[in-house]
């Protein structure tokens, strides 16, 4: 390895799984970690679902101690901000004024949540994204609001509104698509899921936009582009995440909706990133893509922390081209993705019914099985997923017997 040194820059799951990978292949230089929250490295799928319905305790959630991360021999630099880098010169620039000469680098700064603009200094109104986040708005709902309002039904906000539901709290979701998580699963499943919650209580409104946020130290109705009004205690936003990668602007890496890696996860020499803020061409589906799923900042991180170490002059490069994975928990529903889904592709139910909201549905583009969903289908989900791997065509995988 050209390295002697590596500085990890993000100390969450991808970060943390990298600094393994790298001590697992037997590199035993310095790893440091420079995180900017208090925490160490926590699991971040528990916070809408567990700890928001108070059945976990924060301490839970952590994937790491710090007698674990000092046997890892990882320095650990947390409530530090990384402000640049600069590749020509090596240097990284922290928040606390230090400028690190650094050697390997490898970025896991993740993203964050996009806001509604106006309603920043309002009390009452919540992102989740970080465990802090998680925490001030458990803390409002211990305070026993009488209607939430969420705004976004993607998978943060379809699971903050399920979870919130169960805790007796009256919830309205509010939503600019036909359906809920439609850009993703398509208006056909989407619909079912909208289906869900109707049928759990939930005031769901498609089709329409956020005007306002109205109140005046504290939220207390949002305003609908559609002219309602709808009262609310408490205020949750899922519309998204960014890629925290603006700080690398003037680097001398391309920064374009993450930082672009190459097929192998090499930002440039000696760079590598990984988890929701890289950007790389995945051969497997002929795209580039950004991931922001738990899965990938697992499998990405250990790739990348392999690249940076095998460098040098005669390592082969091993190209990044995972199946992408992920799963979402709403109410008594197990929802699972594998792969990628585009408009267009064609699609066919090969276990279960709509009806029973038990089901796996194939998606095919070109004759090649590259999608399934499944609601409760873990099995299924997990077999297909293989198939994709192994580049199965969609009417063997339709045809299988799983």
């Amino acid at each position: 390895m050209t390295a002697r040194s590596v500085t990890i820059v993000g100390a969450a799951l991808a970060g943390l799984r990298g600094a393994e990978a790298l001590r697992r292949d037997g590199f035993d230089g310095p790893i440091t970690m420079v995180g900017e929250e208090a925490h160490l490295p926590y699991d971040r799928p528990p916070l809408s679902k567990q700890f928001l319905s108070g059945e976990w305790p924060a301490d839970r959630t952590s994937l790491i101690g710090s007698a674990q991360l000092s046997e890892l021999d990882v320095a650990a630099r947390l409530s530090t901000r990384a402000e640049s880098f600069e590749l020509s010169s090596r240097v990284l620039e922290l928040s606390d004024g230090e400028r690190l000469v650094v050697d390997g680098l490898m970025i896991t700064t993740g993203s964050r949540a996009r806001v509604l603009p106006g309603g920043e200094r309002m009390t009452g109104l919540h992102v989740l994204r970080s465990l802090d986040d998680a925490v001030g708005l458990r803390a409002d709902l211990d305070r026993s609001p009488s209607r939430v309002v969420v705004v976004g039904a993607g998978f943060i906000g379809a699971e903050v509104a399920s979870t919130i539901k169960t805790l007796g709290i009256d919830v309205t979701v509010v939503e600019a698509g036909r359906n809920p998580l439609g850009r993703v699963l398509g208006d056909e499943i989407g619909a079912i899921c909208g289906e869900i919650h109707r049928e759990q209580g939930v005031d769901l409104r498609t089709g329409v936009g956020v005007d306002a946020i109205e109140g005046a130290e504290r939220v207390e109705a949002v305003r609908l582009s559609d002219g309602s009004r709808v009262n609310a205690d408490v205020v949750v936003v899922g519309i998204g995440a960014i890629p925290n990668s603006e700080w690398l602007r003037g680097s001398g890496l391309t920064v374009d909706d993450g930082i672009l890696c190459d097929e192998t996860c090499l930002a440039a020499p000696g760079v590598v990133a990984a988890g929701d803020v890289a950007r790389w061409p995945n051969r497997r589906f002929g795209e580039v893509m950004r991931v922001e799923h738990w899965d990938n900042a697992i499998e990405q991180a250990t790739h990348a922390a392999l690249r940076l170490m095998h460098e040098g002059p005669g390592d082969e490069a091993t190209e990044f081209t995972p199946v992408p994975w992920f799963w979402s928990d709403q109410y008594d529903r197990k929802i699972q993705m594998a792969g990628r889904v585009r408009p267009g592709d064609r699609s066919q139910l090969v276990t279960g019914s709509f009806d029973e909201r038990r089901f796996a549905v194939l998606f095919g583009r070109s004759d090649r099985l590259m999608g399934v969903v499944g609601f409760n289908r873990p099995r299924h989900v997990m077999r297909y997923k293989s198939m994709i791997t192994d580049g199965v065509s969609f009417a063997d995988a339709v045809s299988a017997d799983v």
